[in-house]
């Protein structure tokens, strides 16, 4: 069963990139490597040409997972979207109630998760936890560390 997953413009045209940059260079510039490995010899004893062979494999998996990826992908309205709940696309900000430290998220599709850019996966345990929650609202996440508590402090787009 596939799995539809959202994701906003911006991320559709990473994923439309990266699998463009795969099929015009990667996979050439493989092909060659593994022409040359050929023409030095038998190939039973020729590691070039193995290696290559591998990462030609590796590439061609990458390229068949990013296509299905994009093809299972739908892109995301912001101009739809009800900034009164927590939900994809959203940016959160929410205080720690036991060290009163506030963090601001935005929850996005997995395929653009950036923790340095503040967008955690849908898929995270903080996000599954503030998925459909309003201001003020208090939520308890289950962490590796233990339970957190988090308040909502504000939600927008």
């Amino acid at each position: 069963m596939k799995t539809v997953s959202l994701v906003t413009a911006e991320g559709m045209q990473k994923l439309k990139n990266k699998l463009k940059h795969l099929i015009s260079v990667e996979r050439p510039a493989l092909s060659k490597q593994i022409a040359d490995a050929r023409d030095k010899g038998d190939l039973s004893e020729n590691a070039e040409y193995d290696a290559a062979k591998e990462a030609q494999g590796l590439v061609e998996m990458k390229i068949s997972k990013l296509k299905e990826s994009i093809q299972n992908s739908r892109i995301i309205d912001k101009s739809k979207l009800d900034n009164s709940k927590v939900q994809i696309l959203t940016k959160v900000k929410i205080k720690n109630q036991r060290t009163n430290k506030t963090m601001e998220y935005q929850i996005v599709a997995e395929s653009e998760a950036d923790l340095k850019q503040r967008k955690i996966s849908i898929n995270t345990p903080i996000a599954k936890g503030l998925l459909g929650k309003k201001v003020g609202e208090v939520v308890e996440i289950i962490a590796p560390g233990g339970t957190i508590h988090y308040e909502i402090v504000e939600i927008s787009l």
